[in-house]
């Protein structure tokens, strides 16, 4: 079958389904995406069947362009108001409203996002829960705690003694059981994490020994305990899992902000060269020059019994962009990468299989 792509032109709008019931408080959600109008119609009308599985409805689709912000505007009578929410189609495919975002995959969790709209008003008038169940007060408090860099070099330390060092630069308590600590304590970790932030670091540090780390609010504390990962959710970065099974803090978050504009230097126009060198060699080359860390993937990478420092990648003598030349050379060794940000908001390069992990 032959699908034609062509361009939207500003303002091509995409109308949807009819309005939403009201909500028990007589409220009522019109909501518009934004789609970027350089994208094809294909991509509107896979949102469009993927939001009308879910029984969301009143949804118009527009293009736009830089200037639209997500956003909440609230009209109508107060006994029964119409909030009108914008959300952005960003280039990676997600929905992005007001402090949530969504992917295809997402489309239950933003039809009860809407509904919870609804029935509650914007989170102005009381707190959403984030996804780690945390209000937005509380999800903020940890989100600024974790943004702090560590500043010790984690090459060659046991995962305990980085796990506790990392804990003394944190404001929130970590509670590290027992035994918990007696696994760590037996395994070294290869990776510098030093310069990244707390959260994304102890992130890095657990993985691969099968934990992971969960902030807790209780009696209006909140605290840090370290669990034992539990499939996917727990493995998995923010906007590959549904966020409502999202129950541990992620290695690294996407972003609105393009890799372009997040690493410019991975796009410039280079002379790359690379004739047989390990794929461990061609990455640690690489970063040095972007001047960004890169972090690998270890569970994965021991799941499918690859190991960077013994596979040899090429890329021919030519000119192109990092991007380009990284990308073919790490799918030689079954491997891939992305442009991720730490919870400081600095972008760091991550590096896993080709398959998953989980």
């Amino acid at each position: 079958m032959h699908i034609r792509h062509f361009l939207l032109p500003l303002p091509f709008v995409i109308g949807l389904f009819v309005a939403t019931a009201p909500a028990r408080a007589g409220g009522t959600v019109q909501l518009t995406l934004v789609g970027d109008a350089r994208g094809s119609a294909l991509t509107f009308q896979e949102w469009s069947q993927a939001l009308g599985k879910a029984g969301i409805r009143n949804v118009r689709i527009r293009s736009g362009d830089e200037t639209d912000k997500p956003g909440i505007v609230t009209e109508g009578d107060p006994g029964r108001p119409v909030y009108l929410v914008i959300g952005i189609i960003n280039s990676r495919n997600e929905i992005v409203l007001p402090g949530a975002r969504f992917r295809r995959g997402d489309v239950a969790r933003l039809a009860a996002w809407l509904k919870d709209l609804a029935e509650n008003g914007p989170a102005a008038g009381r707190e959403m829960k984030s996804p780690l169940g945390l209000t937005g007060t509380e999800f903020g408090k940890v989100r600024k705690d974790l943004a702090a860099t560590i500043d010790f070099s984690t090459v060659g330390m046991t995962r305990q003694k980085a796990v506790e060092r990392i804990a003394d630069q944190l404001k929130l308590p970590l509670k590290l059981d027992a035994d918990v600590a007696r696994a760590l304590a037996g395994e070294k970790i290869e990776d510098q994490l030093n310069g990244l932030s707390c959260g994304t670091a102890l992130a890095c540090v657990l993985r691969p020994a099968g934990y992971s780390m969960a902030p807790r609010a209780a009696g209006g504390q909140i605290a840090y305990k370290v669990v034992k990962a539990q499939g996917k959710p727990a493995d998995s970065n923010i906007d590959e899992v549904s966020i409502a099974t999202f129950k541990t803090w992620p290695i690294g978050w996407t972003s609105d902000k393009s890799d372009h504009d997040a690493v410019p230097s991975l796009y410039e126009l280079r002379n790359v060269n690379v004739q047989n060198v390990s794929a461990a060699t061609a990455l640690g080359a690489i970063g040095k020059r972007l001047k960004i860390p890169v972090l690998l993937d270890r569970k994965a990478l021991a799941k499918h019994n690859i190991d960077p420092g013994k596979v040899s990648v090429s890329f021919p003598n030519k000119r192109t962009t990092y991007s380009l030349a990284l990308r073919k050379m790490l799918f030689q060794a079954r491997l891939k990468f992305e442009v991720r940000y730490d919870d400081a908001g600095s972008p760091f390069l991550w590096v896993t299989t080709n398959k998953p992990a989980d």
